[in-house]
């Protein structure tokens, strides 16, 4: 029903969890490469025919049972869809890293100053209540500290539309504390923490907070604070 595509920066797992898709889609199309998360999903939509357009992420590993025939009906056009992920670190399963369904025209002329990349696509927003994949990101130190600071700036700056605080508080706290004995768990952890204070000094600084959507600077204060560590 709707073009799928798989989009990858870096990712040392990107190559593997790609050919597994390609096996199941054969029609599926890859972004690689491109610098900013909102550049890619531009480019994405941009290579999409369809009124909508799937985004698998790289680091995603599928579950079994899910499958991209969910339909759009014509009132929801304009929605973001997001589905759950389970996170093999803390084990937190909600939207982080999750398969998204979007809508291909608003994403072309998203607002990239935004550094959330999902509520600068469009107002509407539809949680889907399935669990779609494993955010496979605790491959390395690198990745895993990124996800945990990407994260964790996010929640602590509140950013996102329409956040719970309970559930955030939460959800920070788990993402700081849990997971030490997990693949790169304490990697995680680290930059979980990082994030939640850069999110918290920078949260009425749209312009700084914009960085974590750059993966050079993430590289760059990851080595920054293992110099620090």
């Amino acid at each position: 029903m709707y073009d799928i595509v798989f989009i990858s920066y870096k990712e040392s797992n990107a190559d593997r969890n790609w050919n597994l898709l390609k096996s199941r889609y054969p029609s599926a199309k890859r972004i690689n490469g491109v610098k900013g998360i909102q550049q890619a999903h531009i480019k994405a939509a941009k290579k999409c025919f369809t009124k909508m357009f799937w985004v698998v992420d790289a680091d995603a590993e599928l579950l079994d049972n899910f499958n991209f025939n969910y339909e759009v009906d014509e009132y929801n056009l304009e929605t973001v869809h997001v589905w759950r992920s389970q996170n093999p670190v803390n084990d937190l399963v909600y939207g982080y890293g999750g398969v998204k369904l979007l809508p291909t025209r608003l994403t072309k002329k998203m607002d990239t100053s935004k550094p959330d990349m999902t509520t600068s696509i469009s107002s509407n927003f539809k949680v889907i209540n399935q669990v779609s994949n494993i955010t496979a990101f605790n491959t390395d130190s690198f990745n895993s500290w990124k996800s945990g600071f990407r994260e964790c700036a996010k929640l602590a700056s509140r950013i996102i539309d329409r956040q719970n605080n309970t559930e955030t508080i939460e959800r920070l706290d788990t993402w700081c504390n849990k997971g030490t004995n997990r693949p790169f768990g304490l990697e995680c952890i680290a930059g979980a923490k990082a994030g939640k204070k850069f999110g918290e000094k920078n949260k009425n600084n749209p312009k700084e907070l914009a960085k974590i959507n750059d993966f050079d600077w993430l590289l760059e204060s990851f080595y920054a604070e293992c110099k620090r560590n």
